[in-house]
């Protein structure tokens, strides 16, 4: 798997090169906005992991523009800015996924994967399970052909769901993903916004798609 990393942290950069060659990930770095869009338009890459904050731009802009260029490399944007807001912009901009710092490396190479196994070329915006649809960039939801209104946090843990569905996540990763890395995992506001969820996609006949693995998580998708 080759992988272009756009990071100008220098000391993260080196340990992220590290961690992913230990792997047998190829690295090829870039440390500026406008090193990194050329990589992303002459380069052969599985994953894109692309900071924000950017010597000579943003990972937003570039982002934007490599979308523009209709270069569909998966991109994993990595940030600081964990907020709601940075997130939704991230994806807005053409982003396939968003890991807020700092992050367990494990997660980071989950994620790695999980975009890798895409086919080349189809980053879709649209998924479906059963009768369900999700569009990820304009986060319009529908069963059934029905609108679905979600609030914003449960579109958070649905998005989450979607862009892990078929995998077992635990709890500590949906609850960084949904809330912070300082949202206490063992409080029952989890076991809350899944069951609104639940009750607004899994009304009437239709395949039930959030599964509670006990001990472990949830899994979501078709039985």
């Amino acid at each position: 798997m080759n992988v272009l990393l756009i990071e100008d942290d220098a000391e993260l950069a080196g340990l992220i090169d590290k961690g992913l060659s230990e792997m047998g990930i190829r690295v090829t770095r870039a440390q500026n906005a406008s090193a990194g869009l050329s990589r992303m338009v002459t380069g052969e890459h599985d994953v894109v992991i692309l900071d924000i904050m950017l010597p000579g731009g943003d990972g937003f802009s570039l982002c934007a523009e490599a979308r523009r260029r209709e270069i569909r490399t998966p991109v994993l944007m990595l940030s600081a800015r964990s907020a709601v807001e940075d997130r939704v912009h991230g994806l807005d901009a053409g982003a396939d996924d968003y890991l807020a710092k700092p992050f367990a490396f494990p997660e980071l190479v989950a994620r790695i994967r999980a975009l890798s196994r895409r086919p080349p070329g189809l980053v879709d915006e649209v998924r479906t399970f059963a009768n369900l649809q999700v569009n990820l960039r304009t986060h319009a939801v529908q069963r059934g052909g029905r609108p679905v209104r979600l609030t914003s946090m449960e579109w958070r843990l649905l998005e989450f769901f979607v862009r892990n569905s078929g995998s077992v996540v635990d709890r500590a990763a949906i609850t960084a993903y949904v809330w912070d890395d300082n949202h206490d995992p063992l409080s029952n506001m989890l076991e809350v916004l899944v069951s609104r969820l639940r009750r607004k996609l899994e009304d009437g006949p239709a395949p039930q798609l959030i599964e509670t693995i006990r001990g472990a998580g949830y899994r979501f998708g078709p039985p």
